[in-house]
């Protein structure tokens, strides 16, 4: 059997929400008021709650058979046709075969999540006449799908607060008679236009440009360093130099010594910001030289000064600092290194270990917080294959279709 809760404006709204899903012969279960939590813009008023059940086997077999799933592995997705669209009310043809059976999908997954195995007696059979000739407003209608979202949101670890954002700035831009689908490939636009171009590394006129990869320790800095540097020599032909600040640790040295060595890049390693600036003038017709700095700790200020003054050696328009983040750290503790390091120096983000977390909301939870441009990310130990530029249609997809 198949339990499940219903929320509407009425209780004759929530059955038909209940006849629409599960069919003519669910049974009501019990009937509340609450007061829903969330969209606070939206949700202004107690909402009627019914829990009702119906026989899974005989109701839910074609439907489950119709399903296909939408998901894919990062690495497959395309990063070159990003949609960046200003008009959220409009359903362009490449967002409508992106989204296709994305509500059908949505429905599922949060019909799956909220079923209970609890079963009830003497429970009477609802009123299939009372149902048949309750029709629900298309507006309660599109509030209960933009809740279905939300929870979604939630469900892949978007923080409340930027979720209450996303679907408070659509409210506005919707016609009260707005289909599904253009309220799904509004959100999914507005996500899109938050998580922006990502900002790459690229070759300029003037040498080198110096890149410095900074980050707590433990999220694959130096495999990340030789993941984009592969790419640089094999792709670009381009003179690409290994420098290393991170003498604390002799088995970080001896990494990035072995990488260096097997794509045949130079390694020198670094003890001072005097040292940095003597190394780059004997790499002066190099294209890249990529900077692996130690692991710092963000609680300690030292730590991070001797990698503020690092940086500083090297001229703002010489260099570009990217502060590595994993995807599985916890959300409030990429909020303290985000800040911490902050202080230090503009930066961009580059994520690693996608492929280890089942929720990437953290994505779009330090890119709304931070404001710094999304870069690279990582999904694998492979060199060089196992990293990409951030997809953001692909990042919209997963959070928009759970679990």
């Amino acid at each position: 059997m198949i339990i499940k809760k219903f929320q509407a404006n009425t209780e004759t709204e929530a059955i038909m929400l209940a006849k629409e899903e599960l069919g003519k012969d669910a049974i009501v279960m019990n009937i509340k008021t609450i007061s829903p939590k969330g969209i606070y813009k939206l949700f202004r008023k107690p909402l009627v709650e019914i829990t009702a059940a119906v026989d899974e086997n005989v109701t839910f077999k074609t439907e489950r058979q119709r399903m296909t799933s939408y998901a894919a592995p990062f690495r497959k997705q395309p990063s070159s046709d990003i949609i960046y669209d200003d008009e959220p009310s409009a359903a362009p043809s490449a967002i409508e075969a992106k989204l296709n059976n994305l509500q059908s999908l949505l429905e599922k997954q949060l019909r799956e999540k909220e079923a209970i195995s609890t079963e009830k007696e003497g429970i009477p059979q609802m009123q299939s006449a009372e149902m048949e000739n309750t029709k629900q407003p298309q507006s309660n209608r599109n509030l209960a799908f933009i809740q279905l979202v939300y929870n979604q949101l939630i469900s892949n670890e978007v923080d409340e607060k930027f979720a209450n954002q996303i679907l408070g700035e659509i409210e506005g831009t919707l016609k009260k008679e707005a289909s599904m689908d253009n309220i799904l490939a509004s959100i999914y636009q507005k996500i899109i236009l938050k998580l922006g171009q990502p900002k790459m590394i690229e070759l300029g006129e003037s040498k080198p440009k110096v890149v410095f990869f900074i980050g707590p320790t433990g999220v694959g800095k130096t495999t990340t360093i030789a993941k984009i540097a592969s790419k640089f020599k094999m792709k670009d032909k381009a003179k690409v130099a290994f420098f290393t600040a991170d003498t604390y640790r002799i088995a970080a040295v001896e990494q990035l010594r072995t990488y260096a060595n097997i794509l045949g890049i130079p390694l020198e390693v670094i003890y001072s910001a005097e040292d940095l600036v003597q190394a780059k003038e004997n790499f002066a017709d190099y294209d890249l030289i990529f900077v692996d700095t130690a692991g710092r700790s963000h609680r300690s200020k030292e730590q991070r000064d001797d990698i503020e003054q690092l940086i500083n050696a090297i001229p703002e328009e010489e260099r570009e600092v990217y502060l590595v983040l994993s995807a599985t750290t916890k959300y409030r503790d990429l909020v303290k290194i985000t800040e911490a390091y902050r202080e230090i120096v503009n930066y961009s983000l580059i994520f690693t270990k996608l492929d280890e977390t089942s929720a990437i909301g953290n994505l779009f939870n330090v890119r709304m917080l931070t404001e710094a441009p999304l870069s690279y990310a990582t999904f694998g130990q492979n060199v060089p294959d196992d990293v990409d530029r951030v997809d953001a249609q692909n990042i919209a997809k997963q959070l928009l279709r759970g679990q």
